[in-house]
């Protein structure tokens, strides 16, 4: 394995050395496994098998397990393995020998190797012989952690099957003994399965159980924390083990998505200008430290919600700000990650949404990469909770989301950014969206300028129609969009909040002091009741990203060394010299963008509930006349 800073080296040499023993494991193994009290012979002349009426529930008996034949029997009629077989079976040789030789690098970071050839010569006695049993199953366990983990990396496949694959019968005596039980589960699981897919599909659900049963059993072992700190790399493989920070998710693929450049987005100037920022603060997170500056120094954007009216320009920013981070990864040379969670991963299964999304979070919050993840049109994705015609699927979903976005459990490194995005953010569960830090309206292009800007801009130039009396692309400067954008919230713009703006203003005067902020808060709060705790630290947060709303030089990002590649001391110090503060202008703004919102999915919420009661007034009335009519002709019977 090779190292960059921080990673554990293991040779080839190493774990070719182990290739004999896996070799025979795959070919041939002995396991004892529990008894579950029923004969395997059948009763003649039925289906039915004999059950003792003695309990044999804790006792055990071996069985032989040959799991190249297994993957042989699954196309009995050929007798060479195609491709699918032949990987799913190497991988297993592999990941075996990869986790022997985890398992023996383990044992010279601890004091197990010593204690191991001490034993040999003569037991162990007391104290120690305790501390070398422990050792022991510890090492048991970073085996079987790592060849599922090695497994479910390295062999690719469709989504597993949610409730079929059952949890393998763990054994902790030594690495050998973890291992062959995780051969065993494997043999069971991909036994009569029809074809390669379902192979490979019940592989892969093989290693996701295991990882979660043994994540689930970590508390069992307090001889792991060597293990935990463990970052190894197998380039040659593509296999990366990073401690327990995040079950290991999918094997990355290159990404391939069509990027947007900022000036092919017209109009959504507050929208495309934060995204911008957002690109740049992702990737000044710190690896050795596993940190962001922006985290500690305020502004940092873990979650956000994009809202407007379809064909307004949702999908063409986020391939700007993943095509921007995408941008500057390579320039530094980090692992990137972006992912999509859509209805495609809402499942029939019970729990298996839950499964999905919380893949899908982790993969993106893992701390050895920069991520960003979207959830498009989260209405459909994620219930509220009130909703009893949404699918169970659907509300694992926002119950995950939850928890994951601001849980009791939920750390903000700042190598990543999720953002929601939806046509109907009021369909969105009140407390989901509230977990949003900040709400981006992209509502398009609105004035003159735009909409002669976004035609010249698609119409392209293959023709000879004069421009006219307008200097193109002017109004789209940045600056001074974003300036115009944050001036218009002066004053709120909802009509529910302005009355509140008003009354409070007459009442009051202009807000001049803390209390006076205070005070419209608690008015806005009476006003909107969803208008919470959640609500002030959004608020607050979006006003600390506005005082770190700084122009970061475009040359910190044109080289490695500028910026991206300096320690994280370094970096504090570069940004806080550029921080400024923030004024009352900003906090009233940051204010009424942040309560606008609220009261535009609330007004929102109300008209569509209007407008179906106008609706079934209108049917009723129109069943009136019809049947009046049909009663004069003769033709209504009672």
């Amino acid at each position: 394995m090779s190292q960059t800073t921080g990673l554990t080296t293991i040779s080839e040499d190493d774990i070719a050395k182990h290739r004999p023993l896996a070799q025979s494991m795959v070919t041939r193994v002995i396991v004892m496994e529990k008894q579950d009290g029923t004969s395997s012979t059948p009763l003649a002349g039925t289906n039915r098998r004999f059950v003792s009426t003695v309990s044999t529930s804790g006792m055990r008996r071996t069985r032989e397990i040959e799991l190249g034949k297994t993957i042989q029997a699954i196309r009995p009629d050929d007798q060479m393995l195609s491709i699918p077989q032949h990987t799913l079976l190497f991988r297993s040789r592999r990941g075996l020998a990869v986790a022997l030789a985890v398992a023996e690098m383990f044992g010279r970071q601890t004091d197990l190797e010593s204690l191991q050839s001490r034993n040999a010569g003569a037991p162990l006695q007391g104290e120690e012989a305790e501390r070398f049993k422990r050792l022991l199953t510890a090492s048991a366990y970073v085996a079987a952690f790592s060849f599922a983990a090695y497994i479910l990396q390295t062999v690719d496949g469709e989504s597993e099957p949610a409730n079929d694959t059952e949890e393998p019968d763990f054994l902790f005596d030594t690495p050998q003994d973890a291992l062959k039980s995780l051969i065993a589960g494997l043999d069971a699981a991909i036994a009569g399965a029809p074809d390669e897919v379902t192979m490979t599909a019940r592989a892969r659900a093989l290693a996701r159980v295991a990882i979660e049963g043994l994540i689930s059993r970590r508390g069992r072992f307090d001889a792991l924390s060597a293990f935990a700190q463990t970052h190894l790399r197998l380039e040659s493989d593509n296999f990366t083990l990073d401690g327990f920070d995040v079950a290991p998710g999918q094997r990355r693929k290159p990404l391939v998505m069509s990027f947007k450049k900022p000036n092919e987005i017209i109009g959504n100037h507050l929208a495309k200008h934060q995204a911008m920022r957002l690109a740049r603060m992702i990737v000044a997170y710190d690896f050795d430290r596993q940190l962001n500056p922006f985290v500690e120094l305020g502004g940092f954007l873990f979650t956000f919600m994009g809202d407007g009216a379809p064909g307004t320009g949702k999908t063409i920013l986020i391939q700007m700000l993943a095509g921007m981070i995408n941008d500057y990864c390579e320039v530094a040379g980090y692992p990137f990650h972006y992912e999509n969670f859509g209805v495609d991963q809402i499942s029939s299964y019970q729990g298996k949404s839950g499964q999905n999304c919380k893949a899908f979070v982790d993969n993106v919050l893992n701390p050895r990469a920069i991520g960003f993840g979207t959830v498009d049109d989260i209405d459909q994705v994620a219930a509220k909770r009130s909703d009893d015609r949404a699918s169970s699927g659907q509300q694992e979903v926002t119950a995950v989301l939850m928890e994951s976005f601001a849980g009791a459990s939920t750390v903000v490194r700042g190598n990543c950014s999720f953002g929601m995005f939806s046509n109907y953010p009021e369909n969105v569960d009140d407390a989901l969206r509230q977990r949003a830090g900040a709400r981006w309206l992209v509502d398009g292009p609105q004035s003159l300028d735009d909409y002669i800007d976004i035609f010249a801009l698609l119409a392209g130039k293959n023709h000879s129609i004069p421009l006219g009396d307008h200097e193109l692309f002017v109004s789209q400067e940045i600056k001074q969009a974003v300036a115009r954008s944050y001036d218009g919230h002066d004053r709120p713009q909802e009509e529910g909040l302005l009355s509140v703006w008003e009354v409070f203003e007459k009442e009051h005067g202009k807000v001049k002091t803390i209390a006076d902020i205070g005070a419209y808060l608690h008015r806005i709060k009476l006003a909107e009741p969803r208008f919470t705790g959640r609500a002030i630290k959004n608020i607050t947060d979006a006003i600390k990203m506005r005082a770190m709303d700084i122009d970061l030089p475009d040359v910190w990002f044109e080289t490695p060394e500028a910026f991206m590649h300096k320690s994280y001391d370094d970096k504090v110090a570069m940004i806080s010299e550029l921080r400024k503060p923030f004024t009352i202008d900003m906090v009233l703004q940051e204010i009424n963008r942040y309560a606008d919102s609220e009261f535009r999915y609330t007004d929102r919420s109300d008209a569509t509930a209007v407008d179906d009661i106008i609706r079934r007034e209108r049917q009723r009335e129109r069943a009136i006349r019809e049947i009046e009519e049909m009663k004069r002709d003769g033709r209504w019977q009672t």
